[in-house]
């Protein structure tokens, strides 16, 4: 029994070691494969330098890539492709590359550069704050570079800078919206005051057009009051009608084809003339005797 257990023992040893024997070769061999990487990483690194010296910046930038993707421990290629993104002013790409270069460096070198870098993108796009983040964990990287302490000196400058312009601007802001809104409440009182007066003149109207109204029947009145004192007037001066007798009516007023009496009176006077002149003529004839008329016998 006891051999047995004894076999059993020396069988989970062998195994163990076999095991840890097997491991530590693994490791190696990852170990081995992972130092051939950054080796072609590092080659096609310093090709990508080469190529960006020679301003063939596609090439460059095609190696850089292929790089940062062979090798995630060569933090030397995305820190040179931010750097050739930078002085592009493609400073978002570079903004990428520098981040990713901070995070895999090992050595506090690298990573201060990557930090400081950042800060400089940040401060190409107005955003001291974060610029600020990145030149202190920069410092704390190297504390004894004065190009940083200087970047975020004046950093916390175009900061507070920044900070005050903008607590101008919201007062400013909340200013011009106070002043809008006691104009907008100006206007509806106008409104409200122009809408009143215009109900009063409406209502000055209606009652104008009631007194019209009374005005255009007294009026209306007194003319049908004047016609029929006009239409009175007419029945007085028509032959046959009215209070007085018709024969007054016929002497004041002559039918047609009637003498007046002033065409009687020169007519009486003609007459009269007339009758006159006979008379003169008789007497003359008597004056000189009576012609007698012979008549004839049978």
């Amino acid at each position: 029994m006891r051999k047995r257990m004894l076999r059993i023992t020396i069988t989970i040893l062998t195994l163990i070691m076999g095991a840890y024997t097997y491991g530590q070769a693994t490791d190696k061999e990852q170990d081995k494969e992972k130092n051939k990487a950054l080796r072609t990483s590092k080659n096609l690194t310093w090709e990508a330098n080469k190529e960006l010296s020679q301003n063939d910046f596609v090439q460059a930038e095609a190696n850089y890539r292929k790089a940062i993707a062979k090798s995630d421990a060569n933090a030397v290629a995305p820190y040179n492709l931010g750097n050739a993104y930078y002085e592009k002013e493609t400073y978002n790409e570079a903004f990428v590359r520098f981040k990713q270069a901070g995070e895999m460096a090992t050595d506090k070198k690298e990573k201060h550069s990557a930090y400081h870098n950042m800060g400089n993108v940040f401060m190409k796009s107005k955003e001291y704050e974060k610029a600020v983040e990145a030149y202190k964990q920069a410092l704390r990287n190297n504390p004894s570079d004065e190009e940083t302490r200087y970047n975020l000196a004046l950093a916390k400058e175009m900061l507070k800078k920044q900070q005050d312009e903008n607590k101008k601007n919201d007062k400013n802001q909340d200013k011009k919206e106070e002043e809008d809104k006691k104009d907008k409440n100006q206007d509806e009182k106008k409104d409200g005051e122009n809408n009143k007066d215009n109900k009063g003149d409406q209502k000055d109207d209606k009652n104008k057009d009631k007194g019209d109204e009374g005005d255009k029947g007294d009026q209306k009145k007194e003319e049908d009051k004047k016609g029929e004192g006009d239409k009175k007037q007419d029945d007085q001066n028509k032959p046959g009608q009215g209070k007085e007798p018709s024969g007054q009516n016929e002497q004041q007023q002559p039918r047609p084809n009637q003498l007046s009496p002033q065409q009687v009176k020169n007519l009486l006077e003609a007459m009269q003339n007339e009758e006159k002149k006979v008379k003169e003529k008789i007497d003359a004839q008597k004056a000189k005797g009576v012609k007698v008329k012979n008549e004839k016998d049978w």
